[in-house]
């Protein structure tokens, strides 16, 4: 603290040069000045520490000069100590409102003025410090916006919106930071349903981002394939747990709809409680989180296991993340279950609920700012055809793959009652570029096949059954007894492709070991008729006719081979 720089002005001499003389011989540096007009210019070209100005100097006044001095100063703290023989409260007052920051009263006390330019100089250099942690603090904010700006344009890569833009999808999210802690995932899956995904991730920013992006990954990649909502979310929880690190999590609701059955299978960890609304009678029921967040549990220890729902068109299932129930009002208030379940009970129409509860939570909060990040979601059962065409494969299709390959892949018992080997034949199969376009047809021949190669033939069960609701329910459940008493029995599989980049030509050949059926009595021909339907249900013969090549029947009927062309004729 030696060698402050002191400004002093003072139009008496004697008092100008008393007060020079007292602030030299403690150490520090003295610019003088007669007037309020030249300690304007001395300040600007000396830049002192500390200014003492007289108050009543003829021209510009001390309060007038204080004012210009603070104005030249800006951001930076340049304390001024009035000099004045003033008692009045007002006039001191004033002083001070004009920009000083004490004063010090005639004639002067040299340990009291010592005193006061130390504890000043040592305010300034405080201050002097916080700019430059301030500005520390800024640069790195700045860098911490541009990189969460980057993590959230790679996420957008990956979590694109998928089909977040479908017909029977609303959805409201509002980011608390740049990188939103809430991920909201959808996308069609290759026979035709649909998965959507609402994670709400343990903190925002760039720690939110470590997990969202993998979890994106695999939701698109695993759905695109034909996986099930229980390997996606058991795949997902094991990245989590082995790259968040202790602490962090995700808390999760997945539905997988199937809009050709009209049910929901839904996964839900951690998760505030949704609702599915009948739009019938206007039931309201909740929702039940059943198991820990993703990423909280080891592979060995997590539970996979779901709730199947039945669902009746325009039936809808609400959920959220919490930052809608720990919404605040001015009073401190949350939004809470309670007033969001009173919304959806009154509300005029089940069309209407989604913006009735945006409208509540605006009116709630006011002008009071987010807490945490927001997020609902509304899915509505409809018939698939309302929905549009299925979307391709994922966006991440390969420049170039294998094309002239074959394999042959065989199921014994106990893989046929815990194994689902569609999801594995069509990640081969999508590694031809050429057979990305079709990956929705190809999906729902390889499925055709491998059920009726296992419940046809394997199982012998009878597809006669499913003509009715009832008989369907009796269907499921004999295939699930005669699965686990199950002794012997096989599938295989083969695939066979050539061609080049251009166009192709894929086989599909299913083997099972079971006693086959009269094909011989049907006509062999490339094409089969719908009218062939009534006979053969169980087979599905008129949908894969209308995608396949041809279709043909082998051996004693437990061998079906079906060809596809791509890329597709007109008449395919």
């Amino acid at each position: 603290m030696t060698g402050i720089r002191v400004l002093i002005a003072d139009d008496n001499l004697v008092d100008r040069k008393l007060l020079s003389r007292i602030v030299r011989n403690q150490g520090n540096t003295v610019v003088e000045a007669t007037c309020g007009e030249e300690a304007i210019l001395a300040f600007r070209e000396h830049h002192p520490d500390i200014v003492l100005m007289d108050v009543l100097m003829p021209g510009i006044g001390g309060k007038e000069a204080a004012r210009c001095i603070k104005a030249e100063a800006g951001e930076d703290m340049v304390p001024i100590i009035f000099l004045t023989s003033l008692t009045d409260a007002h006039d001191l007052a004033a002083c001070l409102e004009s920009g000083g920051d004490d004063f010090m009263n005639k004639p002067y006390n040299p340990v009291v003025l010592e005193a006061k330019i130390r504890s000043f100089y040592r305010m300034r250099d405080m201050h002097r410090t916080l700019q430059a942690q301030r500005d520390t603090i800024a640069v790195h904010n700045d860098h911490l916006i541009r990189e969460q700006e980057t993590a959230k344009a790679v996420f957008d890569n990956v979590a694109h919106h998928g089909c977040l833009s479908s017909p029977n999808i609303r959805y409201m999210l509002s980011p608390l930071a740049v990188f939103n802690g809430d991920v909201l995932l959808a996308a069609r899956c290759p026979g035709g349903g649909m998965h959507v995904l609402l994670g709400d991730f343990t903190g925002h920013g760039l720690p939110a981002a470590i997990g969202a992006m993998p979890m994106a990954e695999i939701f698109y990649g695993m759905t695109a394939k034909g996986f099930g909502i229980r390997d996606i979310v058991r795949e997902i929880n094991l990245k989590l747990h082995n790259i968040l690190p202790v602490g962090f999590f995700c808390c999760a609701t997945m539905a997988a709809l199937d809009f050709d059955n009209k049910t929901t299978s839904l996964w839900m960890g951690g998760v505030p409680d949704g609702y599915l609304l009948r739009s019938k009678n206007r039931e309201l029921e909740p929702l039940c989180s059943t198991h820990l967040p993703l990423g909280v549990l080891s592979n060995a220890r997590f539970n996979d296991s779901v709730i199947d729902l039945n669902f009746n068109n325009d039936d809808r299932l609400f959920f959220w993340s919490d930052g809608i129930l720990e919404a605040r009002n001015s009073a401190g208030e949350m939004f809470g279950q309670e007033r969001l379940e009173h919304v959806m009970r009154y509300s005029i129409s089940p069309t209407l609920v989604f913006e009735d509860i945006q409208t509540a939570l605006s009116e709630f909060q006011g002008t009071q700012k987010n807490d945490d990040d927001v997020t609902l979601l509304e899915v509505v059962m409809m018939d698939r055809e309302l929905l549009g065409e299925t979307p391709v494969g994922p966006a991440n299709a390969p420049a170039s793959g294998p094309l002239d390959w074959s394999l042959s892949y065989r199921l014994g018992p106990q893989s046929l009652q815990t194994f689902n080997p569609l999801p594995l034949m069509m990640h081969i199969i999508m590694e031809v570029p050429g057979l990305q376009s079709i990956n929705g047809q190809l999906y729902s021949v390889l499925s055709e096949l491998y059920s009726n190669a296992l419940e046809h033939g394997v199982l012998g069960l009878d597809s006669s059954l499913k003509h009715s609701p009832e008989g369907f329910m009796r269907y499921y459940q004999e295939r699930e007894t005669r699965l686990q008493q199950m002794g012997n029995g096989h599938v295989i599989i083969e695939m066979e492709h050539s061609g080049n980049v251009e166009h192709g030509r894929l086989v599909l050949r299913f083997r099972d070991s079971g006693p086959g059926f009269d094909w011989q009595t049907m006509v062999n021909r490339s094409r089969c008729t719908p009218g062939d339907a009534h006979r053969y249900c169980g087979r599905g013969i008129p949908l894969l006719s209308s995608i396949c090549t041809s279709l043909e029947y082998k051996e004693k009927g437990n061998v079906v081979e079906a060809e596809i062309m791509w890329p597709p004729t007109a008449e395919g």
